[in-house]
């Protein structure tokens, strides 16, 4: 309990701190002296609508740098390491399923059951089987597949 006070107390004080230092330096640029009139006159004036110029005649900047391709293996380690800390644990290896475990989970209980899992099987079957003689054929079974995943369109 008095580490808690004395931590409440500590802050308190450089809070204080902090805005008696902030108050000065307001009163400070405030007292500024005004700049010198002839150091004003001496400076040329300027156009607000030219683009400024610089001579860069001789001068070369570095090279861009160069984009690795990510091998197959590389892109699959990263789609699990979520934190980018080159170490996939556990929590970052199982958050890839929870969306459809949650899909299958219907009851929202955390707990899947054999019924759940059933129910959500026959029905996808039952979609599946166009013309429902309980037996998939190859183009029926072909639509199951994923769909490909639409790639985001450069807006450039």
């Amino acid at each position: 309990m008095n580490r808690v006070i004395l931590g409440a107390f500590g802050a308190l004080v450089l809070v204080s701190v902090g805005l008696f230092w902030m108050q000065g330096r307001a009163q400070v640029e405030a007292g500024a002296p005004p700049p010198d009139p002839e150091a004003l006159a001496e400076v040329e004036p300027v156009d607000p609508e030219a683009l400024p110029t610089a001579d860069v005649t001789g001068m070369e900047g570095p090279e861009p740098p160069e984009a690795s391709e990510l091998t197959r293996e590389q892109r699959r380690f990263f789609r699990y390491d979520r934190n980018r800390d080159l170490k996939i644990t556990r929590n970052e290896m199982l958050s890839t399923r929870t969306d459809a475990f949650r899909k299958l989970d219907a009851d929202g209980n955390n707990l899947l059951t054999f019924e759940e899992w059933a129910v959500t099987t026959v029905s996808r079957f039952d979609e599946m089987d166009a013309d429902a003689d309980a037996e998939l054929t190859a183009s029926e079974f072909a639509t199951s597949a994923p769909k490909p995943r639409q790639q985001a369109r450069c807006r450039c």
